[in-house]
């Protein structure tokens, strides 16, 4: 997506991320989504790279940091997913072997893309049960925080939750979705991912957990989505889509709470079904 879509897009079209990356005086180029020309290698046809021991090192220091805090913090599904996808370790994963095993626990497959991808593409993949995600580490620079997705966000806080069945079909619905969104619908389902797949909470035991991508991957975000100092709401696709501003290069000051992720899929099914786009 280039800087002129941004600027000729209406307001009422705009999305949050469209919005800060105008804000910003020096856009990373890393943060401006690449169109697929072709179709990107999945499953078995990916190849492992030949990484630096430097990039191995990175990997397992962002492991065990994460680790020692998501204990008792994220959700039972996560834990699980990552334990089925054998994500601690001192090595990078390999995408194919990843592949592999999702494909085994719920269908689901890996695409390997370049960085970030257009929308369209993106939504593509999801509709076809495929998650696109990087091969490449952050630099010791971006360990608290890179604004371009790298493969420890894509692995660590994406992938085990498509282990979880439920939540799997809900993103496959999500991507079928949105690539009939047009116009205003564009930001509402941007904003839907945002607090779900990228910034979500349920309820489990009692208890606040976490299952969204963007708290588990980061190092900072894991105590703070829990702390006293975020306001949570409780899961509603209607208030979701409507929310005004949210904090795309920040600590996220709301958050929504799901009672369970059958509840994930029944609300955005209703909601897409409601407007059309399902």
């Amino acid at each position: 997506m280039s800087s002129d879509t941004v600027e000729s897009t209406p307001d009422e079209e705009r999305s949050a991320f469209e919005t800060a990356q105008e804000e910003q005086e020096d856009v990373d180029p890393r943060t401006i989504p690449q169109t697929l020309e072709e179709p990107p290698p999945v499953g078995d046809e990916i190849e492992y790279p030949d990484y630096p021991d430097e990039d191995h090192e990175t990997w397992q220091i962002l492991v065990e940091r994460q680790m020692e805090q998501l204990p008792g913090r994220a959700c039972e599904a996560y834990m699980r997913g990552q334990d089925v996808l054998g994500l601690e370790g001192d090595r990078i994963p390999d995408l194919a072997d990843l592949s592999r095993r999702l494909n085994e626990e719920t269908g689901w497959e890996v695409a390997n893309v370049p960085g970030l991808i257009h929308e369209k593409n993106f939504f593509s993949l999801l509709s076809q049960r495929k998650f696109p995600s990087t091969n490449y580490v952050r630099g010791r620079e971006e360990l608290d925080y890179t604004p371009a997705p790298d493969c420890f966000h894509d692995i660590f806080g994406h992938m085990p939750m498509l282990t979880q069945p439920e939540f799997a079909d809900f993103y496959q619905l999500y991507g079928q979705a949105a690539q009939n969104a047009e116009g205003a619908d564009r930001p509402r389902l941007e904003r839907f991912h945002w607090f779900t797949v990228e910034f979500g909470l349920i309820q489990e035991q009692g208890e606040k957990r976490i299952f969204g991508a963007g708290i588990v991957s980061s190092n900072e975000e894991v105590t703070h989505a829990l702390s006293e100092e975020v306001t949570l709401h409780p899961f509603d696709p209607e208030h979701i889509v409507e929310k005004d501003d949210y904090e795309v290069y920040n600590l996220q000051e709301e958050l929504f709470v799901l009672d369970s992720f059958e509840q994930l899929v029944d609300g955005f099914r209703d909601w897409t079904s409601k407007n059309g786009l399902l």
